[in-house]
């Protein structure tokens, strides 16, 4: 501004925005006729020429076998592994290999489950602390240049040619294309993309090691011509100082303020991946602790019972959570359990521990009555359990206390989000009286279990020290007494083992209204 404009701007007009951004317009006007890329457009007529096309076009040859190569790149975890891979020496690219669910479903079958977790505990901690903050970004960084590079290849040049020479075809770098003029304002969108993802592009980045990475992603491939691309920098590098799309938008829109801002992707990609790892490998282990656990509570159900398929209830089963797991709900969470305490209850405490515990407990002769004791409470706890179990499961059928609430709860869900809470409460409720019972149940063998023991090895010594009137007990039992508490306890040692893998603590719990409405 000169000495004049000054005076002016004091006595007024310098507070004018309409006069300040005529001015700006006029600059803008002097700006772009003494810019180097000058020929790219014309203000007066407002049209973009030929040079300006002959330069996309440029670049268009560069990049446009590139555009097939790189077309679903951004969407591909190969790409980012590959790209993480690229940071990695011998020995972590080895550890990573090691790191993977079929590696760990392979020594499962030659090392103890106890003893892989810890090792593929080690090694995970050992592969993560490599990851310092260098790596990570360095990681990050390459792979975010890709994906400007992606995004910059990808943009429509095709689209912006054909409006210079509509006889254009696509790929067709043979062709001498013949450009014409073209309205600035038709192609103002176009431009602005341009700028939002060449600037993107980082002009100083180790595109080297970028390309590598895209060469290794195809496979051995270069995706683009590095010579080539360098020229391509060195033109962007060149467009962005002079600003003549800046400019061209500036004054095509009539805005001398507008100004680009870089369409620059900021992935985390590493963290992801690392997190991506570490929940493949807690689930690989998970999924060998799972499964080991089932196929023992399978061998425990069939040596105890003869079969794994137990099914004696008729409410709280494994097959009524289908509609609780179709709106998200856990449901049922201690069927096997229960189901397996009924079975033993049923099919052995009922009538063969129930008549040997009577037999023991009434007509024995105890050394000393207190010996008794913890064994005859355990028994006649679980001698009350079945019908306790009955109760439980009725309470969950339709027109049981907790089922009916539960049933009309259910109904209301879809439409009345507060049902859900009430549903849990409930579910919650029901699971740790579940719980409780599975607990007590196993305390309560226990105690029986380590009594027939005793009894059992009682019976062997010359003369006895617990019960005083073994002969006299023998000759009450139908079977042979001293085989029958051998079984008996052996069959009660698998159950109590069987139990160990659902004893556990309660969930907290709220305590659900009479009612939701």
């Amino acid at each position: 501004m000169g000495f004049l404009d000054t005076i002016i701007g004091l006595f007024g007009g310098g507070n004018d925005p309409e006069a300040a951004k005529k001015k700006r317009l006029q600059q803008l006007v002097k700006d772009l006729g003494q810019n180097k890329y000058s020929k790219f457009y014309r203000p007066k007529t407002g049209e973009l020429g030929p040079a300006f096309a002959k330069c996309f076009f440029d670049i268009y040859k560069v990049v446009s076998s590139t555009q097939v190569f790189l077309q679903n790149a951004a969407k591909s975890e190969q790409l980012k592994h590959i790209t993480l891979d690229a940071f990695l020496d011998k020995d972590l690219l080895a550890l990573k290999d090691n790191l993977s669910a079929v590696t760990i479903q392979e020594k499962a079958q030659t090392m103890p489950v106890k003893d892989l977790s810890a090792a593929i505990k080690r090694e995970l901690s050992n592969f993560t602390a490599a990851f310092d903050n260098t790596r990570i970004n360095n990681i990050d960084n390459c792979y975010n240049t890709i994906i400007s590079l992606v995004n910059f290849v990808c943009f429509d040049f095709f689209f912006l040619l054909k409006k210079f020479d509509p006889a254009i075809n696509e790929r067709n770098l043979n062709y001498q294309p013949k450009f014409g003029n073209v309205k600035a304002a038709d192609l103002s969108d176009a431009i602005k993309d341009f700028m939002e993802f060449s600037a993107a592009v980082e002009m100083d980045w180790d595109w080297k090691t970028t390309l590598s990475v895209l060469k290794t992603y195809k496979e051995g491939m270069d995706v683009i011509n590095p010579d080539h691309w360098a020229k391509v920098i060195r033109l962007l590098k060149d467009l962005s100082r002079t600003r003549i799309f800046e400019l061209i938008v500036q004054h095509t829109s009539g805005d001398p303020l507008w100004q680009s801002i870089p369409r620059t992707p900021d992935e985390r990609m590493a963290d992801t991946i690392l997190d991506a790892k570490k929940a493949e490998i807690e689930g690989a282990v998970s999924k060998i602790q799972n499964d080991k656990r089932s196929a023992q509570v399978e061998q425990l159900a069939k040596t105890i019972f003869g079969s794994a398929e137990i099914e004696r209830m008729a409410n709280y089963t494994a097959k009524g959570n289908d509609a609780y797991y179709k709106k998200n709900f856990d449901g049922y969470t201690k069927t096997a359990a229960i189901n397996y305490i009924k079975a033993y209850l049923l099919d052995f405490f009922k009538k063969e521990i129930k008549e040997l515990c009577d037999l023991i407990l009434v007509r024995g002769q105890w050394s000393n009555i207190v010996l008794s004791q913890p064994m005859s409470d355990a028994y006649h706890e679980m001698a009350g359990l079945l019908d306790k179990i009955s109760a439980f499961d009725d309470s969950v059928g339709e027109k049981g206390e907790h089922g009916s609430r539960i049933k009309q709860a259910m109904l209301k869900v879809d439409r009345d989000k507060g049902q859900g809470k009430y549903i849990r409460i409930i579910l919650k409720t029901v699971n740790n009286n579940a719980q409780r019972m599975i607990n007590s149940t196993a305390t309560a063998f226990t105690t029986i279990g380590k009594n027939f023991k005793s009894l059992f090895e009682d019976s062997q010594k010359k003369p006895a020290e617990i019960i005083m009137n073994w002969k006299e007990l023998e000759s009450a039992s139908e079977e042979p007494l001293v085989k029958r508490l051998a079984e008996d306890y052996k069959r009660m040692y698998y159950f109590v083992q069987l139990l160990q893998f659902f004893t556990g603590p309660l969930e907290e719990e709220e305590n659900p209204p009479a009612s939701m409405g």
